[in-house]
């Protein structure tokens, strides 16, 4: 049946050892080391991939401690800028407190002197106001011994008093 179909059946079997034969070459030299490469490759692609995303992770994990650095320096600038402003406005106070001391102190100084110049003046008024009172006087009595009238008197006073410095 075989020879029927004109199909030599030594020539089939040496086909199909050759082909087995090609087959087995194939698969040893060709198949097996390109089933080997595509596993080393298929591993490398993963190996890098690994690396990658764990590179991505480390990435991620320092930007994460960079933005909480950079928080936490902002938030400790803002903390000092509040920190320096209520110093600042507590020395304003200190400074403006001072300032309204100084000057209470030196208005009470400044009535306190205004005060005993006041009482010094009332003082030397009275002492002058004394001594014309006495000169007066003494004038009076003398005139009255020289029996001289009371208006040349007064004129002697008023006279007296200008010469002595004392002004109305």
């Amino acid at each position: 049946m075989v020879e029927a179909l004109g199909i030599n059946l030594i020539e089939f079997i040496f086909y199909l050892i050759n082909f087995l034969i090609l087959v087995g070459v194939l698969t040893k030299f060709l198949y097996k080391p390109f089933l080997n490469t595509m596993a080393a490759r298929k591993q490398t692609i993963s190996d890098a991939l690994d690396n990658a995303e764990l590179t991505n992770r480390r990435a991620d994990e320092k930007m994460e401690n960079y933005n909480r650095q950079i928080a936490r320096v902002e938030e400790e600038s803002r903390e000092i800028i509040r920190s320096a402003k209520v110093k600042a406005d507590a020395q304003a106070r200190e400074i403006i407190d001072e300032a309204n001391k100084q000057a209470s102190d030196m208005i009470t100084k400044a009535e306190k002197a205004i005060e005993q110049e006041k009482e010094k003046a009332m003082e030397d008024m009275r002492q002058e106001i004394a001594a014309l009172a006495i000169l007066a006087a003494e004038k009076i009595v003398e005139r009255e011994i020289r029996q001289i009238g009371q208006e040349a008197i007064v004129d002697e006073v008023i006279r007296q008093a200008r010469s002595t410095g004392w002004q109305n």
